[in-house]
């Protein structure tokens, strides 16, 4: 069972990256407009972005993910055959009276699908 794992920076990268980016805005403000004039904004506004970003991630719990990846079942640790966990699980339901036939039925036909 395949998912998507988002990776984002750590807490200590966002820091140095927030730092090092308001550096920049500072540089840019001060010493880069004045002499150099629309690259400068420009020099700016990227600045100001770099350091926006870190400081989402730093300071936010979802932060902007810097990739994303797909990683397989097994290798997150859980066993391949999850399907069969799952569908003992729903067999359980099905046994307890928490679903009915149909709703096992469909339930099954999905998970199995899932599989394959």
């Amino acid at each position: 069972m395949k998912r998507r794992v988002r990776v984002k920076p750590s807490k200590a990268s966002s820091l140095m990256g927030m730092i090092v980016g308001s550096i920049f805005v500072l540089i840019g403000l001060t010493v880069v407009i004045p002499n150099v004039g629309m690259f400068g904004v420009f020099w700016t506004l990227i600045a100001v972005t770099i350091a926006g970003t870190n400081a989402y991630n730093f300071f936010s719990a979802e932060g902007v993910a810097s990739m994303e990846v797909d990683i397989d079942g097994s290798e997150a640790g859980l066993p391949s055959d999850d399907f069969a966990a799952r569908l003992r699980k729903l067999t359980q339901l099905r046994d307890d009276g928490l679903i009915t036939e149909d709703e096992f039925q469909q339930k099954r036909c999905e998970i199995l699908e899932e599989k394959w």
